[in-house]
């Protein structure tokens, strides 16, 4: 029986020891299966005294519709090679890494539904009942592997800032003054004229931090962008003429419209206090 549910729960490595039922869903007790986790990280030799045990409860995915809660028991080694810095160590398998609370398929898993699924990063943690940071972390963990080097070349370059959450200070040790140490604002570039949608995203909305991005890509790659689309921003401008000099600068006609559109409501407030003496009512043909 402890051999099928080992081969049940699928992860190598590990033995099932013995399963109980609990409220809140079943209790899978685990010990180590595999002779490598006896063996020191560092120098490969293989431990033969222990330190006592240690019981983790890594989360892994749900079985049945259900979430079961590992408890896996383990021994702490020493390592006798006295060669070697490490004095002890905790057995680990490759499903479990060492100092991990996840098991490496529920963080894919997490990672997956992100990229693969088209879920936010908050409906993936509430899903597999994690934290978006986790999520967040576990996505750009499964996508870095299939992302490329760098972007390909692209003719019309979108830049646009977004604000994300609160600004964080931190005090500075020698001068005592507070130093940003969490922007409020990012900076996103995107592909306008192809299929390869958001390039990358940088903290900051400050000239250099516009500059550093495309700086970090190669010459080819900057001589091919031929327009830049921003909003009315000179920071966007000042960067762009110094990093992408011969790119054409385009503002995107939502704020061109927006600021005719508050300029034309300027006018008419000012012809009415002109002409009227008060301000405009409902009524008014103006």
């Amino acid at each position: 029986m402890a051999n099928d549910t080992t081969r049940l729960l699928g992860l190598d490595g590990l033995a099932v020891a013995g399963v109980a039922d609990d409220t809140d869903g079943p209790v899978v007790h685990l010990v180590t299966a595999d002779e490598r986790a006896r063996h020191c990280p560092d120098c490969d030799t293989r431990a033969r005294r222990s330190k006592g045990r240690r019981v983790t409860r890594p989360r892994d995915l749900s079985v049945g519709g259900r979430r079961p809660r590992l408890v896996w028991a383990k021994r702490r080694r020493r390592c006798d090679e006295l060669a070697c810095r490490r004095r002890s160590f905790t057995e680990s398998v490759p499903p479990v890494p060492p100092r991990k609370r996840l098991t490496t398929r529920l963080r894919a898993a997490a990672g997956a539904a992100v990229a693969d699924q088209g879920r936010t990063v908050v409906q993936a943690a509430r899903d597999h009942a994690l934290s978006w940071p986790v999520v967040a972390a576990a996505f750009t963990s499964y996508a870095q592997p299939v992302l490329p080097a760098q972007p390909e070349p692209v003719q019309v370059l979108g830049i646009d800032e977004i604000r994300r959450g609160r600004p964080r200070w931190i005090p500075d040790e020698a001068t005592g003054i507070w130093q940003t140490a969490v922007d409020r604002w990012h900076v996103g570039f995107v592909d306008l004229s192809g299929e390869q949608g958001l390039f990358g995203q940088v903290e900051g909305r400050t000239a250099q931090a516009v500059i550093d991005w495309p700086a970090d890509r190669d010459q080819a790659w900057r001589d091919a962008v031929q327009y830049v689309a921003i909003d009315m921003c000179t920071i966007f401008k000042s960067a762009i003429r110094r990093v992408l000099p011969q790119a054409t600068l385009v503002v995107d006609h939502l704020h061109l419209v927006q600021l005719a559109n508050q300029t034309l409501t300027e006018v008419r407030r000012r012809v009415t206090v002109t002409h009227r003496g008060r301000r405009g009512r409902k009524g008014d043909r103006e």
